[in-house]
């Protein structure tokens, strides 16, 4: 599992975000606080808000690929 903290500052980074990471087939979640959501969800990372640091969570190994495509998000 590889860890990234995330943020966003306006709901057109959310939705580059998302359809970035739906292009990949392993499974992701995004955690403020107790909320936790499916980093494929547009309406589940709206819920976690702008301008917050999320915590990302990625369930694979090898995520480099990954990280390279959402650095511009990395709080």
């Amino acid at each position: 599992m590889n860890e990234m903290n995330i943020t966003f500052k306006s709901p057109d980074e959310i939705l580059e975000f998302v359809n970035t990471v739906s292009k990949y087939e392993f499974d992701m979640d995004m955690k403020k606080g107790r909320l936790v959501v499916d980093a494929k969800s547009i309406l589940g990372i709206m819920n976690l808000g702008l301008n917050h640091v999320i915590q990302l969570m990625v369930y694979t190994d090898d995520c480099t690929d990954l990280q390279e495509k959402i650095s511009k998000y990395a709080a």
